[in-house]
Formats: structure tokens, sequence, C-alpha cells
């Protein structure tokens, strides 16, 4: 599969072109921010680990018959995935109370988080 033109870059990922027009190739960056965008960075192999955890979240879904866009891993950083139009989800998982967790309900920062 033929990478073509950028499509879409966002904080996470960039996503391009394919020769297929069913198909897109997402590429996982190793940037990283945190406070809204305010503060920038880079994770060495960030995008290496989310690629691969995307990838093993994705199998498991499909294995217990929730459909994904996933359709391989073309190799650390890139997988293949059908074309489709995004909903916008963001998920934030902490071990630590942080950010607008604190703030939303009121609690101490840096104070662990207990399994339910």
């Amino acid at each position: 599969m033929k990478k073509g033109q950028l499509l879409y870059e966002g904080k996470a990922k960039q996503v391009y072109a394919t020769d297929d027009p069913d198909h897109v190739i997402q590429y996982f960056k190793d940037d990283a921010t945190a406070f809204n965008a305010q503060k920038r960075g880079t994770i060495a192999s960030k995008g290496v680990l989310n690629n691969a955890m995307s990838e093993t979240f994705f199998r498991l879904l499909e294995r217990e018959g929730v459909p994904t866009h996933f359709v391989e891993r073309l190799n650390e950083r890139e997988m293949l995935v059908k074309k489709l139009a995004i909903i916008p989800v963001e998920t934030v998982v902490r071990n630590i109370i942080a950010g607008s967790l604190a703030k939303r309900l009121g609690l101490e920062e840096g104070r662990a988080l207990r399994a339910a």
C-alpha cells in the first residue's frame, strides 16, 4: 500500500491517503502535550508503543465481535485502517489525581487512585 498525501495531523498521529480510496495510513508520533497543549515535548518511542497498544485493543474488540476500522499493522509506527468519519471522543486514564480531575472534583493532586 503506497502512502500518499497528508490528510490530517493531530497531537498524536498523522493520517495519510493511500492508493485505495477506502483506506488510510495512521502514523503514530512521539509528540506529547500537557496542560491543554501549553506544554509540549517528545517522548521517545511513544508512537511505537501507541501503535502496538492500538493494534492489541482493536484485535481484542474484534475477537469479541466489535467491528473496528483496523486492517493491519504495517510497521512499528504505522497501521492501515479503513477510511471513516471520526466521532471526536477523548479518554484520559490516570493513576493519580491531577489536572482537571482534581479541579472538577475538588480532590488533592498527587493522591493515588485505587481500583474499584
